[in-house]
C-alpha cells in the first residue's frame, strides 16, 4: 500500500480544511488508516484514526468534536475533515495504515504518506 497525502493549506483560525489521503494496493480495504501531525519541534502526534471497514473511529482529545475521519473504499481514500480549526492545528499532517485495529502509536503504522502542510493564522 501506498498513500500519498493531499490538501493543507493556509486558514484563519475558525476556518475548515478537508485532507484527502489516496491508498494504492489491492489491501487497502483491509488496513485500519491514522491521520498523525508533527508540529515543528515536537513529537510526532496521533490525530484521528479509523478501522477497515469505517465503523469505527478513535480521536485524540485535542480534536474530539472538531475533526472527523472517514474512508471511501470505492475511491481508496480517506478523508479528515478539519473544522473549527486553530493556531495550535498548525502542522505537518500525515496519514499512515497498518493492517489490523485501530492504534494511536506511530510504531504501529507500517506505512506513511508523504505529509502534507496545514498552517493556521490567528
Amino acid at each position: 500500500v501506498q498513500l500519498q497525502a493531499f490538501g493543507g493549506g493556509l486558514m484563519q483560525a475558525g476556518g475548515s480544511l478537508r485532507l484527502s489521503c489516496a491508498a494504492s494496493g489491492r489491501t487497502f480495504s483491509s488496513y485500519a488508516m491514522g491521520w498523525f501531525r508533527q508540529a515543528p519541534g515536537k513529537e510526532r502526534e496521533f490525530v484521528a484514526a479509523v478501522n477497515w471497514s469505517g465503523g469505527g473511529t478513535y480521536y485524540a482529545d485535542s480534536v474530539k468534536g472538531r475533526f472527523t475521519i472517514s474512508r471511501d473504499k470505492a475511491k481508496n481514500t480517506v478523508y479528515l475533515q478539519m473544522n473549527s480549526l486553530q493556531p495550535e492545528d498548525t502542522a505537518v499532517y500525515y496519514c499512515a495504515g497498518r493492517n489490523g485495529g485501530i492504534a494511536t502509536m506511530t510504531q504501529r503504522y507500517t506505512r506513511w504518506g508523504q505529509g502534507t502542510q496545514v498552517t493556521v493564522s490567528s
